[in-house]
This record gives structure tokens, sequence and C-alpha cells, in this order.
């Protein structure tokens, strides 16, 4: 791919072929200590890192600045920068900010919280900074006391996670999240002009973001991910890296700093990288396939030789939880008004609630591999979602299934696409909301998934994807003009 640094003189066009532009060098690759450092690479592998380590570490390979990041509840990354002078007080979590400033976090006459760091996230920036070496720290959102803030988003999946525990059970996830890279205009904005016509798996010259995604990958390398495949995928432009599973809460971080990485890398080839889930009408929008399993003691508890399909009763009542509460989570999965735009119809996306042990036409589908890869593929939720919320409803969603014991109705192992209306109905296939507006009225009915989020993240939630609902219907789209201007 040849990195592109000037405007194209049709941009806003829908992957159209790029304009040509002199050929210029990529990226320089910045020369950082860390890959090539055994103490640092010892520290990222280990289970526990400690406030002494990290000290150490920064001062021999002179960190200058720290990030405390974290996600508000739409999911958006936002951190707190310090320098190295305040290491010590933010490893102790007593680095303050403003809470009303941050989109559903806290009212203003009550707005200062505490950045309180996870040691076990700390990581180095490999592409630098012109200043000096850069580390960050994922941290939870605790209230001045200490206590926990009920509307930090990745405390609440811990909620989950500890009632996963507390019935014997750990969630371990994998998430594939795809994403779109683009060209800039003239003036630096985003556009949707593609900088490649390739498809599922193509290679160069079609796939002109080999360069890029190769970035991407070595970067989260560096970061300690364990990369398993990176490809092309359908749409132009469209790309996915599948990066190990590994317990839910670790992932979910992991899906945040993915985000930062792959935008970061694009930046780099003046490419802008978006993980908004249709960008471009009548091609594949991008999805979050989610992959859960249960862990019992160290092993699988969806997995049972004897069982049918290969399934415990444990995992066919995590799906037949899934399944029941599906169109209440969907709300939170799939947030955006444009993620209803990728559930339609003719994209692979699924728009019915069901399961299937062999197609991937149904919300649910369950891969072919046993033993220790025995999981259920949940194929609804998009890469906008908030990382922790959305593991967290799902996971609540699938307790709740055990805990009541449900059983999912028969697996549809048809291509629902091609079903007619009444088959659907004979097999009591249900269809998923159709937009945020019916999402969240499903939301508001689903007393476990309301549970789950908790009073204050699901207030503020639906309250800001209300307001975004209402802005949505109240503009008049190129497509109505083009549709009735000139007939009524």
């Amino acid at each position: 791919m040849t990195p592109r640094r000037h405007g194209v003189a049709n941009a806003g066009a829908a992957h159209a072929a790029p304009v040509s532009s002199p050929a210029v060098p990529g990226p320089a690759r910045p020369t950082l200590p860390m890959s090539r450092d055994p103490e640092y690479r010892a520290l990222m592998e280990g289970t526990r890192i400690t406030k002494a380590d990290i000290l150490a570490m920064v001062d021999r390979l002179d960190v200058r600045f720290l990030r405390l990041q974290f996600t508000d509840i739409l999911g958006i990354n936002k951190n707190v920068e310090v320098p190295r002078s305040q290491f010590e007080k933010a490893l102790d979590g007593q680095i303050m900010f403003d809470g009303s400033s941050i989109e559903g976090f806290v009212r203003i006459e009550e707005s200062d919280m505490l950045l309180c760091p996870d040691l076990d996230t700390f990581r180095i920036f490999p592409w630098g900074a012109e200043d000096g070496l850069v580390a960050r720290l994922i941290c939870d959102i605790c209230n001045t006391d200490g206590t926990p803030f009920v509307g930090c988003p990745r405390t609440t999946l811990k909620r989950q996670i500890a009632r996963a525990a507390a019935l014997g059970y750990e969630m371990m996830a994998g998430c594939e999240a795809e994403f779109f890279l683009f060209y800039k205009d003239a003036q630096g904005d985003p556009t949707t002009v593609t900088h490649d016509v390739a498809g599922y798996f193509d290679v160069g010259p079609a796939d002109r973001g080999e360069q890029a995604r190769r970035l991407i990958v070595a970067d989260l390398e560096e970061m300690g991910f364990e990369v398993e495949a990176a490809h092309h995928e359908d749409a132009p432009g469209q790309h996915e890296v599948d990066f190990r599973y590994a317990d839910a809460l670790k992932t979910a971080d992991d899906l945040a700093t993915f985000r930062l990485v792959v935008r970061s890398a694009a930046e780099r080839y003046d490419l802008v990288a978006t993980f908004m889930p249709k960008p471009i009408s009548g091609r594949q929008g991008s999805g979050m396939h989610t992959h859960p399993s249960l862990l019992e003691g160290g092993r699988n508890a969806f997995d049972d030789a004897k069982g049918q399909w290969g399934l415990s009763k444990v995992a066919l009542s995590y799906v037949a939880g899934l399944l029941e509460h599906a169109r209440g989570f969907c709300a939170v999965t799939n947030p955006l008004v444009n993620s209803y735009k990728r559930l339609v119809p003719g994209y692979e996306a699924p728009v019915n609630v069901a399961w299937s042990t062999r197609n991937r036409s149904p919300l649910i589908r369950i891969p072919d591999r046993r033993g220790m890869g025995s999981r259920c593929e949940v194929r609804l939720p998009d890469p906008s979602a908030n990382p922790y919320l959305a593991l967290a409803v799902q996971l609540a969603a699938g307790l709740d299934g055990i805990e009541r014991g449900l059983e999912p109705p028969e697996p549809v192992n048809k291509n629902i696409f091609k079903m007619t209306y009444r088959e659907r109905r004979h097999y009591r296939i249900d269809d998923l909301p159709r937009d945020l507006h019916e999402a969240l009225d499903c939301l508001e009915k689903d007393e476990v998934i309301m549970g789950a989020l908790g009073e204050h993240i699901a207030g503020r939630f639906i309250e800001a994807k209300r307001a975004e609902w209402q802005e949505y219907i109240s503009q008049v789209s190129e497509w109505e003009v083009r549709r009735y201007l000139g007939t009524y």
C-alpha cells in the first residue's frame, strides 16, 4: 500500500478508485527498546505487576508520560495523561478528574472522581512520541472515597464476572472486530473513499491495505497481543485482525486497546480507520462476532462429548439465555442509529433470533470445534459497542439461562435469509429490533439486562440514545429528497 498524503478529487464518494498520487515511503517504524527488551517482555507476560515493577521499568526505559485510560458509557476511549513526576501518585490511584465532563458519568454538582489503575494493564505504546516514550494503564473509575463508581463500564463487567464466579464459572471470550480504512480529503477530514477494491482474503495488489494491517499487527504484538490472523474482509477497504481469546475482562480491555492501535496505525498512513457498523450503503457492514465459553474448574463447561451436538446442558442453557434476552441487549451490543443499517437482510448479518449448529445466518452459531474449543458465536454485536457493557449484558443473559435451566428451541439449520415469513413463524423465529428506537424499548422491558447495567448506566445510556434517535429522525436525508422531492 502506498501511503496517501494528499486529498482526493472525489472525496466523499463511496468505494471509488483511488486517485493516483506520488509514491511515498511508508511511515518510519520507530526504533523502540520494548520489542527486544527481555525484562519488559517478562513484565508483560507475568501474572502480577507491582508498583515497584512499573517504576523500575519506566526509569530504565525513560518513559516520560503515562496515560490513564478508561471508557465513557458510550465506549469512547478517554484518558488523563501525567508526566513522570506524577507516576507514583497515579499508580496509587490518586489522580482526580472532572467526571461531569464525561458522557453519562455524574452531575456537575458531584464531579470529582478518581482513576484507579489496574497495574496488570501496564503497556508502553510502541509508536512513541516526539517527547519520549508513553505508557498506559487501564483504570476503573472510583468515587473520591475509593469505592467503585456505579457508572463505570469496567466495574459493570466485573460485577457480572463475580456473579459467574459465584456459580463456579469464568467467562472466556474472543471477539472479531472488523473495521474500514478510508482516505482523508484535502482538508484532512474523513471520507468513504476506500484505498482498495479487494474482497474476502484477497492479496496485493488488490489488497492495498496490507502494509497498514501489518503495522497494526506489529503494534498489537508489541503490546502483548497474541495475533492469530489478519486478512481483508468482504467489502472494499474492510479488514479484520483476530487476536487470541482471553477472560472477559482482558478481552474487553484488549478491544479498547485494539481500537486505539488501529486508529494510530491508520493515521501513520494518512488514512482514517472507522469502526462505524455500516459506512457504505450496499456493502457488508462491520461486525464484532463474540465467541463466549465458560470454564469450570479449568475445563470447558460447554463441552460434553455425550451431550446432544457435543454440547453440555450448561452450554444449551447459556444459548437459551442469549436467545431470550437478545432483543433486550441489542441496544447495548448495537448502540448506534447506523447499527441497524447493518442488521438488514442480504448482508450476512443476523436479523432473526435463532441459533444453528451449521449455517451462519442465525443470531447464534455453534462452531465445529469441541473440547476446549467448544463455544457459541454471537453474530449480533458490532464494533461500535462499549466492549465492557457488550460482554456484561451477554454474560448476564447467558447466566440467566443457566440459573433458570432454560432450554433452547431446536436449532435452525436452514438458511433463514431464504425462508418465507410463514416458515419463520413455523420455527417460532422472532425478529431483532428494526431500529435503535425499538431496541431501546426492548431494553427498558428486559429486567435482567437493565439489572446487569445498573440503574445509573441504564438510565444515562437510554437517555443519551433517545436523544440520538430524536436527532436522527428530525433530519431529512439525501435519500428522501431524491425519492420524494420531484414526485410529491
